[in-house]
């Protein structure tokens, strides 16, 4: 299966954590590819069949910067993705409280507004709590791709 990741960092974790995932992806066999300043031509070029996306929090509870254009550009273009597989990984600070891993919240609402299914919940990964976030990624990640072979 070809998954595109899409990454929104500020500092690199997400990025990382991005990386990370699509090295187990195509270890599991898919075709995974990350672009962390990819259009949507680029993507609509790769002609994914399933979508992942890992991303910080900045500011109020926006996107990184990185991300955001394409983020816009998906809102604008509206691709025809419905019903295909996606999730969300989502990185932050649980003492920013209601905006706690908003950028990843943001993703799955475009997700959900290009029809994209969500194959399991989010996984808010809480910087105060892990200084190993690949590592701690790699349980849902596990089940991400079991969930993508069903």
């Amino acid at each position: 299966m070809k998954i595109a990741v899409f990454s929104g960092s500020v500092y690199g974790t997400a990025e990382e954590v991005a990386r990370h995932a699509e090295g187990l992806l195509n270890a599991a066999g898919h075709q995974a590819w990350h672009n962390p300043r990819a259009s949507v031509a680029d993507v609509q070029g790769f002609a994914p069949e399933a979508f992942l996306a890992v991303t910080s929090t900045t500011g109020m509870g926006e996107l990184p910067d990185n991300l955001q254009p394409l983020y816009f550009a998906l809102r604008d273009a509206m691709p025809a993705w419905s019903g295909l597989p996606g999730g969300v990984i989502g990185l932050g600070d649980s003492s920013y409280g209601d905006t706690f891993c908003a950028g990843g919240e943001l993703m799955r609402e475009l997700f959900a507004e290009l029809g994209i299914v969500e194959v399991q919940p989010m996984l808010r990964l809480d910087s105060s709590e892990s200084v190993t976030p690949e590592s701690d990624a790699e349980p849902w990640l596990a089940s991400f791709i079991s969930a993508l072979h069903s």
